[in-house]
C-alpha cells in the first residue's frame, strides 16, 4: 500500500469537499468525546480525543486520497456533475414564484372549503357554536 495520492489530478474538488465535510464531522466527535469523559483526567480526555481524530484522518486519507475504489468514483462523480445542466438563476426564480403562488392557492382554497363545512355542520346541527360569518358580520356592522 503506497501513500501516495492516487490520481491527484481528477476529481480535486469532490474528494477535498468530501474530505473536509467528513474531517468536520472528525472534528464534531472527538470534541464529543472530550466532553463525554468528564470523569476522566484531563489528559487523557485530551488523548481519548486526539486519537479518535488522527483516526478519523487516516481514514479520510485513505478513503479520498489511496483507496482506488472510492477515487474512482469521486472521479466518476465529479465527471458527471460536469454533464449537469444547471438552471439558470431566472428559471430557478420562475419556479419558485409558480410553487408560491399555487402553495397559496391551495391554502386559500382549503380555507374556504373548511369554513363552507363548518357553516353546512353548524346549521345542521352537527356542529354546537356559532357562525363564523354571522358573528363576523356582526362584528363588521357593530
Amino acid at each position: 500500500m503506497s501513500l501516495a495520492i492516487y490520481k491527484p489530478d481528477q476529481g480535486y474538488w469532490t474528494r477535498t469537499m468530501s474530505a473536509a465535510a467528513f474531517g468536520v464531522i472528525g472534528l464534531a466527535g472527538g470534541a464529543w468525546l472530550y466532553q463525554e469523559t468528564t470523569g476522566l483526567h484531563l489528559y487523557a480526555r485530551g488523548g481519548m480525543a486526539a486519537a479518535f481524530m488522527i483516526i478519523v484522518a487516516a481514514l479520510i486519507f485513505w478513503v479520498f486520497g489511496t483507496s482506488r475504489r472510492a477515487v474512482e468514483f469521486f472521479i466518476a462523480t465529479e465527471g458527471e456533475l460536469k454533464k449537469v445542466n444547471w438552471s439558470t438563476r431566472r428559471e430557478i426564480m420562475g419556479s419558485t414564484w409558480v410553487v408560491v403562488i399555487v402553495a397559496v392557492a391551495i391554502a386559500a382554497t382549503l380555507f374556504i372549503v373548511d369554513i363552507f363545512f363548518k357553516e353546512l355542520f353548524s346549521a345542521i346541527g352537527i356542529l354546537t357554536g356559532g357562525s363564523l360569518i354571522v358573528e363576523f358580520l356582526k362584528n363588521l356592522f357593530n
